[in-house]
């Protein structure tokens, strides 16, 4: 007896699929979690196209800048003791070279990304398993790279910010109302509108690819991404405090 839906085989390669995946994403997930093996491979090559041309961007301005004696100072500056202060105006003044402005910064960015969406994706598998989800860690892989396309128009709109500015993006998200507070500042620099666009997609996804409820793929994502932020959050308030260097994540 011959199955009425068989599964579809994954093609690696798919970038047709990128803004059905943004404007139409339920019917699109539906179509991934129909797929038989891994079709992650084309969002993560497109978020790590848009992000090595972040860097690229973000290094020129401040390579230009500290040419001309400018430097950008961290947003939580005033924060910093005198002895901080120095020791970064110091390591600004020795990290001029190619090395430090495009390859260091694109390592840390791609480790960013690429660690960050295996352990994201194993949260939410673990979350929509304890929740009842029948999905596997192949599928969770799919989902999270898809959902975070969002990061690739957000990368793609600071480029033009910072062309634009001439200058890099000292404030990111919604840092700016957190005027006081390191550790809301923290926060808020990952929330903006991309963030929800792909926590919508994350709810989307979960939910044709484990058959969860609406509201359960709702609470696993929520919960998820709360416990990220404030770890996130935690981590960059404790190193900005300590040695005055704040952790930034490509995508949260």
């Amino acid at each position: 007896m011959t199955e009425l839906n068989p599964p579809q085989s994954t093609s690696k390669f798919n970038f047709g699929r990128i803004l059905a995946v943004l404007f139409q994403p339920r019917r699109t997930f539906a179509e991934i979690a129909g797929e038989t093996g891994s079709s992650w491979l084309t969002p993560m090559l497109a978020l790590s196209l848009s992000g090595l041309l972040g860097v690229i961007v973000s290094g020129y301005l401040k390579a230009r800048a500290a040419m001309m004696g400018e430097i950008t100072l961290p947003p939580d500056w005033q924060y910093w003791t005198p002895e901080m202060q120095n020791n970064f105006m110091q390591g600004q003044q020795s990290m001029q070279g190619p090395v430090f402005v495009y390859v260091i910064p694109f390592v840390f960015a791609m480790i960013g990304l690429w660690l960050g969406w295996l352990i994201f994706s194993g949260l939410l598998h673990l979350g929509s398993t304890l929740l009842g989800g029948r999905g596997s860690m192949s599928g969770a892989l799919n989902v999270v790279g898809w959902a975070y396309l969002p990061f690739v128009a957000r990368d793609l709109l600071r480029v033009v910010y910072m062309l634009l500015a001439q200058h890099p993006i000292v404030s990111a998200g919604l840092s700016g109302f957190a005027s006081n507070a390191v550790f809301w500042a923290q926060i808020l620099s990952r929330v903006d509108i991309f963030f929800i666009w792909s926590a919508i997609l994350l709810m989307i996804g979960f939910s044709a690819s484990d058959g969860l409820s609406k509201g359960k793929s709702i609470t696993g994502v929520v919960i998820v991404l709360l416990i990220l932020l404030l770890a996130q959050a935690g981590l960059g308030a404790l190193t900005s405090s300590i040695g005055g260097l704040a952790t930034s994540n490509p995508i949260f």
